[in-house]
């Protein structure tokens, strides 16, 4: 609908109550219509679970059309994101938000700060994706009443050729609401409980649920260790708990990312239900690391199981969990990827204990023999030290080619000595890179960073700190913030637009015409930024 459309659709609600409703304007109500296009959760997670396939589509045809997301814990800084996109860009396509269970428990829980363990409030889940959406909303009546302004300047100065322009910009404005990729870690209970939180979530916008194999009590870090699997039924029952709840709010394109934490998880709470050879369960149990017995060796309260026509004792620890055999990390996240996208699942996430494009491709190839069009999100986490990381890969390398590397020191290779080197140079260069050629050689259609504002407030906080309460003073916050919020065009360096003064304004003059008190008068200091 264009804006002179929803003027004249607002004109025909109001007019058959005339006179009464004389006072209420149909290009203010246009106005305010526009700015508040989505009226509810389930609306933003159809629209977006939308944009997801169209760009899931798009990756299949090019894998250079992958996306990414930047992790948030606040609304505000979710809306930041997606205004310093738009300012530097010009448009969020491909550009997500992730919602991190490891930050909602680190920053959100009434606990105050916890691991990634799934103590956390369940309910602080939905609850982030309702203020994420809220500010970005917001995003959007704001910069729409920015363009009203301008077009009520542009009539006022009898400008017509700047006011289409205006009303060209609004009928074209690109909303600030992108796809939120949504944590529910392993459920937070059973398959019961992981449906209900999946609704409430959906319910608050999302449209793409994160769902992890591990058991919900035991529950980690995918970065930790100590990780304890599910065998395959139980997880694909949760995924199939997702499905219902999307289906069951009208969202059938939602879209499941499947987690697998199996290679880094060497236990497991049970031994699998199996019904004949080979099928899942098997297949789950066949990765146990177990001990050949006699029936005469039998210890007391030993378990057994069958396999062809041998007697197994699974090596069980005293925490009465199982353990897997070494180094069958990989096989088993394969199988798990397998059988998730043939259950339900849309995309995989694989978490592993370095970005090695190497190492996910040759897993992402051996799912593809089975699932061709399987893809992934990637955690390219902050867990990992990205630096040490790829110089020890270019290190390597260069090794299998024969290149002097006598004046490096491999186990050193974080040190600030190397930083201006041709191996750092180049290392840099990869992880530059990591993305682009990640999404090519090893299905990776979307790219995230679980924490990156945890670090950037502490990094920016301990900056200020360090100069504000020094000899700086107050030039410490002027010169390191305030003076680059103007010289780069940081929208908040108006808080009071960015909280929604300009807004209120709007709405007072709508509602008391010009009896409206309004705030952005000439001794409103925010003036001060004019210029």
């Amino acid at each position: 609908m264009t804006y002179q459309q929803a003027i004249a659709d607002a004109g025909k609600q109001i007019a058959p109550f005339a006179p009464t409703w004389s006072g209420i304007d149909a290009e203010s109500v246009a106005r305010m219509q526009l700015q508040n296009r989505f009226q509810t959760g389930l609306d933003i997670a159809r629209y977006t679970a939308a944009i997801m396939r169209r760009d899931m589509a798009a990756y299949d045809a090019d894998p250079a059309q992958y996306t990414q997301s930047l992790g948030c814990w606040h609304g505000f800084i979710g809306q930041q994101k997606m205004i310093s996109i738009k300012k530097h860009f010009g448009t969020t396509k491909g550009r997500y938000l992730y919602l991190s269970g490891w930050m909602v428990a680190a920053l959100r829980s009434d606990f105050g700060p916890l691991p990634d363990q799934s103590m956390h409030e369940k309910t602080s889940v939905p609850a982030l994706i309702e203020e994420l959406y809220t500010f970005l909303r917001q995003a959007d009546a704001r910069e729409l009443g920015m363009l009203f302004r301008d077009l009520d300047a542009a009539r006022a100065a009898g400008d017509e050729v700047k006011a289409k322009q205006v009303q060209t910009a609004i009928d074209n404005h690109e909303t600030h609401i992108v796809p939120i990729v949504a944590d529910i870690d392993a459920g937070f209970g059973n398959a019961e409980a992981t449906y209900l939180l999946s609704k409430k979530m959906i319910e608050a916008g999302a449209c793409c649920i994160q769902i992890e194999n591990q058991v919900s009590d035991e529950k980690q870090c995918g970065h930790q260790d100590g990780k304890v699997t599910v065998p395959h039924e139980d997880f694909i029952a949760k995924i199939r708990a997702v499905r219902y709840a999307f289906m069951e709010l009208g969202v059938p394109d939602g879209v499941i990312v499947a987690r697998t934490d199996s290679l880094g998880a060497g236990l497991t709470k049970q031994i699998a239900f199996t019904r004949e050879a080979g099928d899942i369960g098997d297949q789950y149990n066949s990765f146990l690391d177990c001990d050949e017995v006699d029936a005469a060796d039998l210890g007391h309260g030993d378990v057994l199981i069958s396999r062809d026509g041998k007697l197994l004792k699974p090596r069980r620890l005293p925490s009465n969990l199982f353990q897997f055999r070494a180094g069958t990390g990989e096989d088993r996240c394969v199988l798990d990827c397998i059988n998730s996208l043939q259950n339900g699942a849309d995309l995989l996430w694989i978490e592993t204990e370095k970005p090695h494009i190497g190492q996910i491709g040759g897993m992402v190839s051996r799912i593809r023999e089975v699932v061709p069009n399987a893809k992934l999100v990637y955690n390219n986490s902050p867990s990992f030290n990205w630096t040490l990381n790829f110089r020890q890969q270019v290190f390597d390398a260069w090794t299998a080619q024969g290149r002097d590397l006598s004046a490096y020191d491999r186990a050193k290779l974080m040190s600030v000595d190397y930083d201006t080197t041709d191996l750092a140079i180049e290392a840099d260069e990869r992880i530059r890179t990591f993305q682009r050629d990640a999404a090519a050689q090893a299905g990776i259609f979307h790219h995230l960073i679980t924490l990156p504002t945890y670090h950037t407030a502490a990094l920016s906080t301990d900056n200020l700190a360090r100069e504000y309460f020094g000899d700086q003073g107050m030039l410490g916050y002027v010169k390191g913030v305030q003076r680059q919020e103007i010289r780069q065009g940081i929208a908040c360096v108006k808080h009071q637009n960015m909280s929604g003064s300009d807004i209120g304004d709007d709405h007072k003059e709508y509602f008391a015409g010009e009896a409206a008190l309004k705030a952005g008068g000439s001794a409103n200091t925010m003036n001060q930024f004019a210029a």
